[in-house]
């Protein structure tokens, strides 16, 4: 299928979806072509370059500093405890006695026999069949088909210029419902009086406080004394600067038609050539001439490291490999 009939037929799909209508008002179509050529929008990276600035690290400040107060040490005897009358607590003794006392009386008990039930299963219609578009496959890069991914981490997003009419099936599920076999009955039960063996402690001998008297406590100690009382300072500290690297954008990014390898322009033998090219660039991937996730994630990375556009096998990208492209 060339190139014009590709886009052909996809103009022809679009009237039926409201997101690839959406597109077509948005975005330009892709440049003249020969036939054979492919064409995607892919997401061109903006450019920077890092430039230099002395800034103010640290304004110029001013602080108090404070001198500290001048001391002496002397010694001198004080009172560390002065005499007190202690009361001392004797507690009270107790001893260990048992009994029998009674946990619970005796009572009656109404018991409810629950109902029973039983379990069935039957099959439910949820969802009736039915059609709707879908997102074809073709184009080698992000939302191609057999890469596995479902978006993109990097934030380049697939446009889905390609859609397919589908049909899915009917969905059944099978549900289990419960219904009544014997209802709720009820019985009344005696319930005997329960008793326990129980160990407490009695007090034997009561509590008792007795007064003891504790004499003063002296110890010679070292005081220190104020020679010079503190004071302030104003103190001047001078500003500091500081070399700061910034990245400026020099050229902005965006989306942009370019020229890339897809199933109606290359083979797998292609392929292996481009997986050959990026294991020996340094980016490692299976040589099998599938374009799956290992070989999608070794070229962005490709891509990226060499300021090339992002997510589609393009020409520039295959050119850069040093891989004829086709």
């Amino acid at each position: 299928m060339t190139k014009k009939m590709l886009f052909a037929t996809a103009t022809a799909f679009a009237f039926a979806g409201a997101s690839y209508a959406q597109f077509n008002a948005d975005a330009d179509m892709p440049p003249n072509a020969d036939p054979g050529e492919c064409f995607a929008r892919v997401l061109i990276p903006e450019t920077t370059e890092i430039e230099t600035e002395t800034v103010v690290d640290r304004p110029e400040t001013t602080e108090i500093k404070i001198i500290p107060a001048e001391y002496t040490t002397v010694t001198e005897e004080v009172l560390v405890k002065e005499a007190t009358v202690t009361y001392e607590v004797i507690p009270a003794v107790y001893e260990t006695v048992t009994e029998e006392v009674v946990v619970e009386p005796e009572r009656t008990e109404t018991v409810v026999i629950p109902a029973e039930f039983e379990t069935y299963t039957e099959e439910v219609l949820i969802r009736p069949a039915y059609t709707t578009w879908k997102p074809g496959a073709g184009l080698f890069g992000r939302g191609a088909a057999g890469t596995g991914t479902t978006g993109d981490p990097s934030g380049e997003i697939a446009t889905g210029e390609l859609l397919c009419m589908v049909e899915v099936p009917a969905q059944y599920d099978t549900v289990t419902r419960t219904r009544l076999v014997q209802p709720e009955t009820t019985q009344t039960e005696v319930i005997p009086a329960q008793t326990r063996t129980v160990t407490k402690q009695v007090v034997a001998e009561p509590p008792r406080v007795e007064e003891r008297e504790i004499p003063a406590e002296y110890a010679t100690v070292e005081v220190r004394r104020l020679v010079n009382e503190a004071r302030e300072e104003i103190v001047t500290i001078p500003a500091t600067y500081k070399t700061v690297e910034k990245r400026v954008v020099t050229a902005q990014g965006g989306l942009q038609w370019r020229e890339v390898l897809c199933d109606t322009n290359t083979s797998p033998q292609k392929i292996t050539e481009v997986q050959r090219a990026l294991a020996a660039a340094g980016y490692d991937n299976p040589a099998d001439g599938s374009f799956g996730p290992q070989t999608l994630r070794a070229m962005e990375a490709f891509q990226r490291d060499n300021g090339l556009p992002i997510g589609y096998l393009t020409v520039d990208t295959v050119q850069a490999l040093g891989v004829s492209p086709f």
